[in-house]
Formats: C-alpha cells, sequence, structure tokens
C-alpha cells in the first residue's frame, strides 16, 4: 500500500515542478491556444500541459514499476501520440493523417507482447473466438478511448480532473483482480493528471493540449486492455466503459449531431456538453465540478457492478443519462442565485 501512494505521491509532485517549466517553454516557443469562435478563454494560453504529464507519468513509472516489454511498447505507442498532439497543438494537422498516427501508435504495443482478446464470453450465448478481429477490437479500443478524453477537453480542469477519476477507479478495479503492473500504472497517471489539476483548474495557467490529452486517453486505453479485459467476458468492458461514461456519451451525441446535419464527425462544433451547461448560465467551475459529479456516479456505478449490486449500477447509469440528456436538450436549469454565485 505505502508504494502505491508514493508512486501517486511522486507524479504529482513531478507535475507539480514540471507544469511551470512547461508554462516558461510554451511562452518562449509559441505553443500557444489564441482566443477563437470556439474557445472560452479571451487571452492566449500556453498550450504545452501535455508535456509535463508525460513526464511525470514515466518518470514515476521508471521509478516504482517494474518494467516488462509491454510496458515498454506502451511507452513508445504514448510517445508517438504525445508527438502528434504536440505537433498539432503547435500546427494544426489534418484529421485523417492524426487518425493515421493513432492506428499507428495503437498497433505497436502487439510487438512487444500485447496479446489480443481472441476469445468473448457473451452471456446467453457463450464463448465467440474472435481471431484476427481481437487485435482490430482493441486497436479501435484505444482509438475510441484516445478521442473520447481528447473531446472533452473543453474547459478549465476538465479532462485532467475526470481522467484522475478515472484512473484512480481502474486502479481499484486492477488491484481488486490481483494486476500489480496495471495498478501501478493507473496511480501514476491520476497523480500526473491531479498535480497538473493545480495548475489547470479555472481560472487555468496552462492547457494539456492534444498532447496530454490523447496521451492521457492512450494510457487508459492501453492499460485497460492490458489489465481489465483478461476476463475474456463482454461484461470485462463494462468498467472501462463505465469510468468514462460522461465523456463517451458525449462522443456519441456529439457524431449523432455532426452526422444529422450532413457534417463530418471530425469537424468541432460548441455543442458539447460543457457548452451546453455554459450556455445555461454556469461558469466555468460550476459546469466542470457538475461534469466531475457525473463523471464519479459513473465511476461509482462501475464499482456497485464489480460487486454484482447491479440495481444500483442500473440506478446510477440511468441517473446519469437523464441528466446528460436534460442537458443535451437544453433543459437543464440551474438556479438563479446559485449560478451567479462564487464556487
Amino acid at each position: 500500500m505505502i508504494s502505491y501512494i508514493t508512486t501517486f505521491a511522486a507524479a504529482a509532485l513531478f507535475a507539480l515542478i514540471l507544469t511551470p517549466a512547461a508554462i516558461i517553454l510554451a511562452k518562449k516557443w509559441g505553443i500557444l491556444d489564441h482566443p477563437g469562435d470556439r474557445r472560452i478563454h479571451s487571452v492566449p494560453m500556453p498550450r504545452f500541459g501535455g508535456a509535463a504529464i508525460y513526464l511525470s507519468f514515466w518518470l514515476a513509472v521508471l521509478i516504482y514499476v517494474d518494467l516488462n516489454s509491454t510496458i515498454f511498447g506502451f511507452f513508445l505507442g504514448s510517445t508517438i501520440i504525445f508527438a502528434v498532439g504536440l505537433i498539432d497543438d503547435k500546427k494544426s494537422i489534418r484529421p485523417l493523417y492524426k487518425l493515421f498516427w493513432q492506428l499507428l501508435a495503437a498497433v505497436i504495443p502487439f510487438f512487444f507482447g500485447l496479446s489480443a482478446v481472441d476469445q468473448i464470453t457473451i452471456p446467453l450465448l457463450g464463448p465467440v473466438n474472435l481471431g484476427y478481429l481481437g487485435y482490430v477490437f482493441i486497436v479501435f479500443w484505444i482509438v475510441g478511448l484516445v478521442n473520447t478524453v481528447n473531446i472533452s477537453d473543453g474547459l478549465d480542469g476538465l479532462a485532467a480532473g475526470i481522467c484522475t477519476i478515472a484512473a484512480l477507479i481502474l486502479f481499484w478495479s486492477a488491484n481488486r483482480i490481483g494486476n500489480e503492473p496495471a495498478s501501478f500504472l493507473m496511480l501514476a497517471l491520476a497523480g500526473a493528471a491531479f498535480g497538473f489539476l493545480f495548475y489547470n483548474f479555472h481560472p487555468a495557467k496552462i492547457f494539456m493540449g492534444d498532447s496530454g490529452s490523447m496521451f492521457l486517453g492512450y494510457i487508459i486505453g492501453a492499460v485497460s486492455i492490458w489489465g481489465l479485459l483478461k476476463t475474456a467476458t463482454l461484461l470485462g468492458l463494462v468498467v472501462p466503459l463505465l469510468v468514462l461514461g460522461m465523456p463517451l456519451t458525449d462522443l456519441v451525441f456529439a457524431i449523432i449531431r455532426r452526422s444529422w446535419k450532413g457534417l463530418s464527425i471530425a469537424r468541432a462544433d460548441r455543442g458539447h456538453l460543457h457548452h451546453r451547461l455554459l450556455d445555461s448560465g454556469l461558469n466555468q467551475r460550476q459546469a466542470v465540478l457538475i461534469l466531475y459529479a457525473i463523471s464519479f456516479c459513473f465511476g461509482l456505478a462501475a464499482v456497485f457492478y464489480d460487486y454484482d449490486n447491479w440495481y444500483m449500477a442500473v440506478l446510477l447509469v440511468v441517473l446519469n443519462l437523464i441528466l446528460i440528456l436534460r442537458i443535451m436538450f437544453r433543459r437543464f436549469r440551474w438556479h438563479k442565485g446559485l449560478s451567479q454565485g462564487k464556487l
């Protein structure tokens, strides 16, 4: 237990130390996020926080985790993801090019010991052999979570806070089934995101950028596949899906919304959950805290599910979905006095 705590604390401490350096370098190198149509901020902001998260995570892993070839594969894949995100932060990359590098990064761990999910057990139907589709499934799983976290990075502290919650829940789940390496990796990720949050919560001093959000999504996707799906049951998907239930739901709505309007699903818009909350009269802190609460409830549903408490898990998911639907259809209302208050 002490080694778990020190892993989290070390990653958080590294992020606390490295993020101020990232702010200075971002301004020096011109890695800035300028105000625009979809931007909430009104002045150019440093967009180099992903470097602090990346370095903090891997420094903590190097010190506290027993390394193996699979973890080295994660290092190579996440480095590609980080580099592509960093280039995109400096000068925009076309979505198809970015997707190509995401797919390549997702494939790399296979060459370093990550095995495919070659068989999955579906309730009432029994085991189903996936064959080579098991590899395809893992690649799309990782790429999907990369873009899920990336799309959630819209308000100060939102993606970092959601990933802290998700990583802690995934640590608990990995530890419960005795997967020590996955447990350490999730704690290191939670610590790095948490330490960065001290500079990223509203009013933010720095943004993580695509280099940070895609890196967080990659590690969550890769480690959840490695550590949590080895039960080879369809229900084994539930925990990693639930812990990112809020951004996943937002992503699904974004795809439906853009397809309905005849737009490319890669085209950014101002229709995400956090935009709708701001439009309802909330300030950034209030909107982020509500989305934290939704994410925590999804995570809590995963915990109830893991303990076979289906009723509570389903109840929490249904309540969350009702709230999300109200937000998406602009039927969410906040007490006027609270929306004008300070949090």
